[in-house]
């Protein structure tokens, strides 16, 4: 699995990085949904917990449609995949900026089925409800 770079303890420095990849269009043979929030802790917020399908056409995990409700002319966010094993060390993906103006902005490559894994993001400030999808 590529791009697992970040362990627990280095999770907090995660937002202060640069975003490492630009945005990259990735096939349209991927399952899109729509994640409900899962938690807000410090100003992270993560989606509900999800599971990589058993998808072969699909080996990436990307955010697509960003916007923010409070304020929808902001169509970017930095986001990060936290990845939850059931053996092993939670590990997180570089940030990524994605900016959704109709393309997908990919997160992860080459993740396994049945990984389970969170989206999360950073909020900007108090009140932000970012929408966004997740093609997986």
């Amino acid at each position: 699995m590529q791009k697992l770079l970040l362990p627990l303890a280095a999770f907090a420095a995660a937002f202060t990085v640069a975003p490492a990849q630009a945005n990259a269009a990735t096939p349209h043979r991927c399952d899109v949904i729509r994640p409900a929030p899962g938690y807000y802790e410090a100003g992270t917020v993560a989606s509900e917990l999800l599971t990589v399908p058993d998808n072969e056409r699909c080996t990436t995990i990307s955010v697509l449609n960003v916007r923010d409700s409070a304020n929808p002319a902001d169509r970017c966010q930095t986001f990060l995949v936290q990845f939850l094993p059931a053996e092993g060390e939670i590990t997180y993906t570089d940030p990524v900026e994605a900016c959704s103006y109709g393309r997908r902005t990919v997160l992860a490559t080459d993740v396994p089925d049945g990984m389970p894994y969170r989206v999360l993001y950073r909020i900007d400030y108090l009140g932000q409800s970012v929408r966004f999808r997740v093609a997986h």
